[in-house]
Parts: structure tokens; sequence; C-alpha cells
């Protein structure tokens, strides 16, 4: 394997590390979104835009080369096969090795890219979810304080019979005002909730397609011991 396949298959069980890292059950969303918060990230955070964008093509561009030699090896296979004289038997090794070593590399290169950008997703559905969880922290905390508030004003009694009317009055729409708010938290909950089930199943979706490659790059690593 040349030294550039070397090190985009570096790059590529980097990538599965990565992955693995982010969906460990026991480091929470809040401890990565402080992370991608940092002051150290947030600083390189166009440089980093740079980069994301600089390794796609380059990856992308690998990914081309690879399948342009998959159909250089293809078709010479091809002619051998309709020639009418059959090629050397180790000529036929040497392009059965080549036309491999090009599907080879089109794997490696294609999950290299798919992966890169389903971390780029999970980042971004780390740190859409960690949101959601404190403004649904906020979201009841501000129902409980509505409700208190509400009890408050019910139990607080009468002192002057002349103000009596405008007291009940005010206790009226104050506990009115206060009920809206609580329906308006309880169904903001309830939409934040409907979005963190949504998020939830987005990443199993994206655990099962990460056991997918991974038996696929094992599958390819197998083939490539046997092949050295």
């Amino acid at each position: 394997m040349s030294i550039h396949w070397t090190l985009i298959a570096g790059f590529l069980y980097a990538e599965i590390g990565v992955i693995l890292l982010l969906l460990v059950p026991f480091i929470s969303t809040r401890m990565w979104n402080k992370v991608f918060k940092s002051r150290f990230l947030r600083g390189l955070e166009s440089q980093l835009i740079y980069y994301f964008y600089v390794l796609v093509a380059i990856l992308i561009l690998f990914f081309l080369d690879a399948i342009r030699e998959m159909q250089k090896y293809s078709s010479e296979e091809q002619q051998q096969k309709t020639a009418d004289h059959p090629s050397h038997l180790d000529a036929q090794m040497q392009l059965n090795m080549r036309l491999f070593r090009a599907q080879r590399n089109f794997y490696i290169a294609g999950f290299a890219l798919f992966l890169f950008l389903v971390i780029k997703k999970l980042v971004s559905l780390i740190s859409a979810n960690a949101g959601l969880q404190v403004a649904k922290e906020a979201a009841i905390k501000q129902a409980e304080s509505a409700s208190r508030a509400a009890e408050s004003l019910m139990t607080t009694p009468s002192v002057d019979e002349s103000t009596g009317t405008a007291d009940i009055k005010d206790l009226t729409e104050a506990l009115e005002k206060a009920k809206k708010e609580a329906v308006t938290a309880k169904k903001d909950v309830a939409s934040m909730k409907s979005q963190s089930e949504s998020l939830a199943k987005e990443f199993d979706r994206l655990m099962g397609e990460k056991d997918q490659l991974e038996r696929k790059v094992n599958i390819m690593g197998d083939g490539d011991k046997k092949d050295d």
C-alpha cells in the first residue's frame, strides 16, 4: 500500500475511534457540548470549517481516482477475456492484484468520506440535544415557579373588606395568567421531548450504519492481510 493510501486508511481508523468515543454512554451530551463550546475550539471554528472542506475535497479526489483505477483495470481484464490468445498467468495475477487494490482503495476512500460526514452530523446532533435539554429544564422550572405563585396567590387571605373585590379580581387574573404560562411550558416540554426522541432515533440509525461500516472495514482488513 502506498504512503498516501496508508495515511487515508489511518485516517479512516481514527474516524472509527472518534465515532466510538462520541457514542460512549457514560459521557453526557452536556459534557461534549462544553468541549465543543470551549474557548479553544470556538477560536478555531472558522479554521476548522476551512479544514473540513479541504479534507472533504481531498477525500473526494482520492475517491474519484480509485473509481478511475477500477474502471481502468476492469476494462483491461475484460479485454484479456475477449482476446483470441489468453495472456500469461503471471500477467493475469498482476492485473487481478491491481484490480483488487483499486477496489480496496475505493472502499477506503468512500468509507473515510462517509464517516467524516457522519462525525460532523453527530457533533451537530449532540450540540442540538444538549441545547434541548437545557431548554427543557428551564421550561420545567418556569412551570414549577408559576404553579407555586398560583398556589401562594390562592392561599393569601383578604384583609380589608372594602378592597376584597379588587383583590379577588387581581388574584383571578394572576391565576389565569399562571395557568396559561404553565400550559405553555408543558407544551414546550412535550415539543422538546418529541425532538429528543427524534434525535435518539437518528443516533440509533447512525450507530447501525457505523456497525455496518465497521464490519465492512474488518472484512477489507482481512483481505489486505491475505494480499500482503
